[in-house]
């Protein structure tokens, strides 16, 4: 394990990009750790590495991924993400705990949030619907990550017209929170649910327009038709 660790760290050493290092806390708020890589060359890195490992117990591949998410830096989250992903075909259901104890400990940013939720654990919920009542725990945490980790890691099944209701459960129990990237997280879970169900997530973002904040509700009627976005968006 260590020995595939260190490749890794090495190639991604002798792979900073100036320029990205520069530029790359510009997009966070929070003081994150990064080597300062462009995004395709860390895929490519983690695709070659992954070809290595591919035929290990699955066991022993997500005890990597912990290991990389431990270091809390950037590009070795992406790595975990794509690699927990990649054998997505053998989840199981005690694998939950471990994908829950990413988010409550290592999350630290949005695009690492976004990344684990989007493709992890949302195949995951596909695969095993029930555990959408994690997600309506997750909405009620204290940890900002851990609260956008319940929305956004239902936006591509949302995009699949799955789980309406529970989409609105969540954000009724989000709708109010002060958090800016709380408000974008389930305002695009609603956006993602307007592809399938346009009438309906326009018919809530209506009933909720009052107090719904403006960052959420601009999200969620994005893809919206222009009159559809006007109406909204009345005073």
């Amino acid at each position: 394990m260590e020995n595939i660790l260190s490749e890794i760290r090495q190639a991604l050493k002798d792979s900073v990009d100036e320029k990205t290092k520069s530029n790359s806390q510009n997009f966070f708020k929070e003081k994150i750790k990064f080597y300062g890589i462009r995004v395709p060359l860390v895929n490519k890195i983690s695709k070659e590495s992954f070809a290595i490992i591919k035929d290990k117990p699955k066991e022993y591949i997500l005890g990597l991924c912990s290991e990389l998410w431990k270091s809390e830096y950037l590009e070795e989250s992406f790595i975990a993400c794509n690699w927990s992903y990649n054998i997505r075909s053998n989840y199981e259901t005690k694998d939950f705990d471990i994908f829950e104890e990413w988010v409550n400990t290592y999350v630290n940013n949005w695009a690492s949030c976004d990344m684990l939720c989007n493709h992890t654990i949302g195949t995951f919920v596909e695969m095993y619907p029930q555990y959408i009542t994690k997600l309506k725990e997750w909405a009620k945490s204290d940890n900002r990550w851990v609260k956008r980790a319940a929305a956004v890691t239902l936006i591509i099944p949302a995009r699949k017209g799955l789980f309406l209701n529970e989409i609105f459960e969540i954000a009724d129990i989000l709708l109010l929170d002060n958090d800016d990237l709380v408000q974008k997280g389930y305002g695009w879970m609603l956006k993602a649910a307007s592809e399938a169900h346009q009438n309906e997530v326009f018919d809530y973002v209506i009933s909720k327009k009052t107090i719904m904040p403006r960052t959420a509700l601009r999200y969620a009627i994005e893809k919206m038709p222009q009159h559809l976005k006007i109406e909204a968006m009345k005073k």
